[in-house]
Parts: C-alpha cells; structure tokens; sequence
C-alpha cells in the first residue's frame, strides 16, 4: 500500500455519503497525483480520533485529549471538553484553535500550542480514514472523516460520558426527590469524578451546599464506572465502588451540559447534581497571558468498548 493513497474530494463525498443508513469503509487502491495532502485534510470537515484502534500511551497528549481535530487554513482545531461540544470555541463544531499546522509530501506537522512541534506521516487506510505516524515515539494514531452536517455529535457526547463526568471540579446536588425510601447516599452532596492511571476514581462529600470548591472535604474515595444500557444509548448505568462500603448503582442521565440526574433503584430516589468548576482542557488565562492545560484528561483504550465507524453518522429522518 502506497503512503498516500489520495482520493479526488468528489470521489471521498460521494462514496461515503451515498448511503444514509450505513456507512462501509473499505480500502481503496486508486492513486491520484493531482490531490495534495493538504486538501485530503481539509476534505473532511471532522477528524475522529479513535483511541482504541491507535497505537499510542500518552506520548503526545493533545492527540488523546481531543475527541476530533480539524484543518482548516492553516489552524488546527480541537474538540477537547464533551460540555457544549459542536458549539464550544468559536469553531462552530470544530472545537477551539489549539495550533497550527502544515502538511507537505507525505508529512504532516502540528504545531500544538502547549505541547509544540510534532510531524506524522500519513498514510491513508480508505476513503476517510487515516493513520497518522510519529516516528519519534513510535506512536499511531487512527482518524476517521466526517462532515459537520452528518457528524453525531450526541453519540459521541454519550459514547464517552465518563470523560464528560470528568469536566467539572465537583458536582453539587441540588435536588433529591420526595419519593423513593431513606438510605446512606441521601447524606452525599458532593460527587467528582477524577482520572487515575488506569481507572476513574471518584469522591463523595457529605459538607452543606453552597461550600466552596476548595473547601471541601472529601470524606470518601473509590472507583467508578459507566456502562451501557439497554433500550437507549442516553441512559448509563453508574457504580460508585465505596470499597468497605459496598457499591452504589444509579442510572445516569444527562439533563444539560452542566446537570446529571441519578436515579437510585434500590431506594426508588432520584437525584440531580449540578457541575461546578468547569474545566475547559486548553484554554486562555484569565489575566489573558498565555496559555493554560489540564493534564489530568487522557482517553485510553477501554476493553469493554468496541468502536463502530458508522455510529456517529447522523442517519437521516
């Protein structure tokens, strides 16, 4: 297989959005010398990172904080944060502007603004989709093209809620209802939710509402985990692993960008939390000098998860 196997643009359109119920991605031997790779980039408004098909362990950071990159003149953009995703930035569904980058020959360079100069080499595996290869830390990373007007951005958003839980310093409950049976959670007011190595730890606090962030005490720590559920891909089974304690088992529901909703079987209660101190990974200082990152947030691959190409194409209605 050649490095480089571009496509004309009107060729990769038609192809892959001919059909609206499925999309097939097969490899494609025809070689056309008049693309560059500059324009096989930007023929796709949407790159998909795919961080279980890559070959990659955190080396370069910003290619496993970002859900999608995008090229677009010159700019490279990023969707970093789940919250408002395909509105955040003023990328219109790019995400935010996160660099630069250049491509010539068979070489792609991102020039990121944290984690500076980077080059690939790209090699295309079918109509949109793409390996891109770093020499320097024998990394890879597989991407997938998509155009903004067809891009779920939802499936993506719930494919991936564990790193959205992730995006708040703390969640603060505001509501428990009437109904449902008195039990030990009804006393937790506070819920975050933290990276850690190879699994998703959490903290609960039992401090008064209105507590300052940075003031409160975490009275327990554990792991957590989100899963599938039957029936609908927006709801979410949550376990909170309080180790002695036992576990905790919700149904997880989003509400908005910055409110969950728990519903507990076991009690029958249902609770809502709302999310303080947004974390926006790659942003502006305050005082406007420079430029800041959290280094907390890296996508791994997850055994349990299996990737579907198609998935986060919009099917039409």
């Amino acid at each position: 297989m050649k490095t480089i196997k571009l496509l004309s643009v009107i060729a990769v359109m038609l192809f892959t959005f001919s059909s609206c119920t499925n999309t097939t991605y097969i490899e494609d031997d025809f070689y056309d010398d008049t693309i560059t790779l500059d324009e096989l980039t930007r023929s796709y408004e949407l790159w998909y990172i795919d961080v279980n098909q890559s070959d990659a362990n955190g080396e370069i950071p910003f290619m496993q904080i970002a859900f999608t990159i995008s090229f677009r003149n010159g700019v490279l953009y990023a969707n970093n944060n789940l919250s408002g995703i395909g509105a955040n930035g003023n990328g219109n569904g790019y995400g935010i502007d996160v660099g630069y980058y250049d491509a010539y020959g068979t070489t792609l360079q991102l020039d990121h603004d944290i984690d500076g100069v980077w080059n690939f080499t790209v090699e295309q595996l079918a109509a949109n989709k793409l390996r891109l290869y770093n020499y320097a830390t024998n990394t890879s990373f597989i991407l997938y093209g998509y155009q903004r007007a067809t891009f779920d951005y939802d499936m993506l958003f719930y494919d991936n809620i564990h790193y959205f839980l992730q995006e708040y310093e703390a969640w603060e409950k505001i509501y428990t209802s009437q109904a449902g049976a008195v039990n030990d959670f009804d006393q937790e007011n506070y819920l975050a939710f933290l990276p850690d190595g190879n699994g998703d730890t959490f903290l609960s606090s039992v401090d008064a509402p209105g507590t300052s962030i940075n003031q409160l005490y975490w009275d327990y720590e554990g792991i957590y985990e989100v899963l599938d559920m039957s029936g609908s891909y927006q709801y979410k089974a949550l376990t909170l692993d309080y180790d002695y304690l036992g576990n905790e088992y919700f149904e997880l529901s989003v509400i908005n960008d910055e409110t969950i909703e728990l519903y507990h079987p076991y009690s029958g209660t249902i609770y809502r939390f709302r999310g303080r101190g947004y974390i926006q990974y790659l942003k502006e200082n305050k005082n406007g000098k420079g430029l800041e990152e959290s280094r907390g947030k890296l996508r791994i691959k997850r055994n349990n998860e299996k990737f579907d190409a198609s998935k986060f194409k919009k099917l039409d209605t």
